[in-house]
């Protein structure tokens, strides 16, 4: 079974973009993919529909004022936000949305924890800075120019200025690896071959079909 499962997640190092500034707090996951389009287990096919009430009208036409739906923000690859990001439901379709539109590195001053988790999952950098610093960099996005990620040295370079951030060391290298959760599974798959021929040896009846 392990062999027939294949790696996806993309190795993330470093990122340059004009970044999208969306300065709303308790964005839930609610609002950046709606339950009606969670009936999909595939993780393509959802950037459309991400943050769908804010994008689109009631008759689906594109709400131009929206952030994302404005040029150069409609190819942003950074989204700068607000503090709590990702909070509500635990769905994984919402990272999935995000990366699915192109966003792979998220900057905010803080978000809710399984969020944070699912967006390392998926291959997306979440990133928290200060409440002062998400301004600064904010800046930038209003003026339409790009800031660069350095996931190595983890850093925010913008103009001659750069920010620090910290990251936990397991799921940085997770993401410079692109190791998701299958591909940490597969890397023991030795070990897993191993403990399963051991338990059919010693306890085969566990394995006997009765249906």
């Amino acid at each position: 079974m392990l062999e027939s499962i294949k790696i996806k997640m993309q190795k993330f190092n470093s990122l340059k973009s004009i970044p999208a500034y969306l300065p709303i707090v308790n964005v839930d996951t609610d609002m950046i993919i709606p339950k009606q389009f969670l009936k999909t287990i595939k993780r393509t096919g959802l950037g459309k529909n991400l943050f769908f009430e804010m994008r689109y009208d009631d008759n689906g036409n594109e709400i131009k004022d929206f952030i994302l739906n404005q040029e150069p923000y409609n190819q942003s690859k950074i989204l700068i936000a607000g503090k709590n990001f990702g909070c509500g439901s635990s769905r994984e379709h919402a990272p999935w949305a995000l990366l699915d539109f192109g966003i792979t590195c998220v900057i905010s001053s803080s978000y809710a924890d399984i969020f944070y988790s699912n967006c390392f999952k998926n291959g997306i950098l979440p990133i928290i800075v200060p409440e002062e610093q998400i301004k600064e960099l904010s800046e930038y996005s209003k003026r339409k120019e790009e800031i660069s990620i350095d996931l190595k040295e983890e850093k925010i370079f913008f103009g001659n200025n750069e920010i620090k951030f910290d990251i936990d060391p397991f799921k940085k290298k997770c993401l410079l690896e692109g190791l998701d959760d299958i591909a940490l599974s597969l890397a023991k798959k030795e070990k897993i071959t191993y403990f399963e021929e051991k338990l059919k040896n010693n306890k085969p009846w566990i394995f006997n079909d009765k249906s």
